[in-house]
């Protein structure tokens, strides 16, 4: 037998294959369409699939698309059974899955794959149900010269720990607009809000909010409610909940201006949210009648329009609110319209889609 040995070009073609081998290794998802992604699997949570690749970053690949997935690396499975395995994934057939663990095999369809995570890492669906903090801060500063001298000033602040089922805010406001040397806005609000869903639709809230409108010559004012709130509709991009509630409002106003109103009343919201793309749409009106004069009533009306910057942690919000009051005291007007337009820093977790 005679042996020829390798040349030196024969042995750098195999290095530069060994090479090239060893940089395609990596987990590999293939589309019912053809396509065929290759990088990590970071995760598979609610229907979508992660891939991390080095040419294109984060991929997301909807599971009912792909026909196929290999791992080069041991990864924990759960399926909607609730079967839990740690092991190697390859697909022996379309839309199929084998799991090859240490101690077993387990074969199921792709479609019962519930999550998908790398051995080591947390359960993504644990994650997601995890309550997490999001914060944002805002403000803007508006002048005017000339005919009419102008200056407003306003801030904002919002907290929200938020969980798939439940979600608690602490905000406050403050609005002072002078035209002319004389005050035609002095307005400043502090709440507390909290729901919980006890069905995917229903829930239950309690909140309380309370403040001062110099303006209207309210010193100081309050509102707590608790009741119940239904979502009509509740997707990823949009929502709408109204709520239904009883209410304690308390108003006082300046000693020469008016007395203080102590009473019992309704408590009626509406909350519209649209997404499209990156832009957010939120319409919110709260209506709260006096059962001591069911003529005596408030109503809150707030519309925004919030744009980020350029993926960083800022983000534009411009919008409209409305205070109206039905009995108001001293000659004040009915209607307040505050007009704002604010620069936002945000940060914190992002809240969990519903």
């Amino acid at each position: 037998m005679i042996t020829t040995p390798f040349s030196p070009f024969a042995r750098l073609a195999v290095c530069c294959l060994l090479l090239a081998t060893a940089r395609l290794a990596g987990d590999v998802v293939e589309t019912k369409n053809g396509a065929r992604e290759v990088g990590k699997i970071t995760s598979i949570h609610d229907g979508v699939i992660t891939v991390e690749t080095e040419y294109a970053g984060e991929i997301k690949v909807k599971q009912a698309m792909v026909a196929s997935i290999s791992t080069d690396h041991a990864v924990g499975v759960r399926l909607t059974d609730g079967t839990y395995v740690i092991g190697w994934v390859a697909s022996p057939a379309p839309s199929t899955l084998r799991i090859t663990a240490a101690t077993k095999t387990v074969e199921c369809k792709l479609a019962n794959v519930s999550a998908f995570w790398a051995a080591g890492q947390e359960d993504p669906d644990v994650v997601a149900k995890r309550r997490k903090w999001s914060f944002e801060a805002g403000g803007d500063v508006n002048g005017r010269t000339g005919t009419q001298r102008q200056l407003s000033t306003s801030y904002h602040y919002r907290a929200k720990l938020t969980s798939p089922n439940d979600t608690f805010q602490y905000y406050t406001s403050y609005t002072r607009q002078e035209v002319n040397n004389q005050v035609s806005a002095d307005l400043f609000k502090v709440g507390a809000d909290y729901s919980e869903n006890f069905t995917p639709t229903r829930s239950w809230y309690v909140r309380d909010e309370g403040g001062f409108d110099r303006v209207n010559f309210i010193t100081l004012y309050d509102i707590a409610a608790s009741g119940l709130g239904y979502d009509f509709i509740k997707e990823k991009q949009e929502t709408l909940t109204g709520r239904v509630g009883l209410a304690y409002r308390y108003v006082q106003y300046v000693r020469t201006k008016g007395q203080p109103l102590s009473s019992t009343a309704a408590d009626f919201g509406f909350e519209y949210v649209r997404k499209v793309r990156s832009a957010q749409f939120t319409d919110k009106v709260a209506f709260v009648p006096a059962f001591q004069d069911l003529g005596n009533y408030v109503v809150n009306h707030e519309f925004a329009f919030e744009m980020p910057m350029n993926k960083s942690l800022w983000k534009v919000a411009t919008g409209v609110a409305n205070n109206f009051y039905s009995r108001p005291v001293g000659g004040a007007d009915k209607l307040e319209t505050l007009y704002f337009t604010r620069l936002i820093l945000t940060w914190g977790a992002q809240p969990p889609s519903n």
